[in-house]
């Protein structure tokens, strides 16, 4: 596969997460279309879907913390506050696979 082809099915699950934040199922299409990609590319983009990867689990976890505690009048801002994180790190994401640098781990 070329690397302009990894280059925008990294970018079409960039994209999906993003609209996810939203309407939330096309964060799962992501979610697959990363875990089917995380391995198949050089290190850099490999660094990208496993970013992808660990913000979408992390941000369901603390969804499903703040839904819980919802009740407790703080579950909202957890939500609020994992959904900000959530579209920062798709934002950050983004701007670093087009400058073509890889994420930390």
């Amino acid at each position: 596969m070329s690397r302009q082809s990894a280059n925008t099915i990294t970018l079409v699950a960039y994209v999906l997460h993003l609209v996810g934040a939203i309407a939330g199922i096309t964060s799962i299409v992501g979610l697959v279309l990363n875990y089917m990609n995380a391995n198949q590319y050089d290190e850099t983009l490999a660094s990208h879907h496993r970013w992808m990867i660990r913000s979408f689990w992390w941000a369901l976890l603390w969804m499903v913390v703040g839904i819980i505690t919802w009740w407790l009048a703080i579950g909202w801002v957890i939500c609020l506050v994992t959904w900000v994180w959530y579209v920062y790190r798709h934002v950050r994401g983004l701007v670093a696979l087009v400058n073509g640098d890889p994420l930390p781990r």
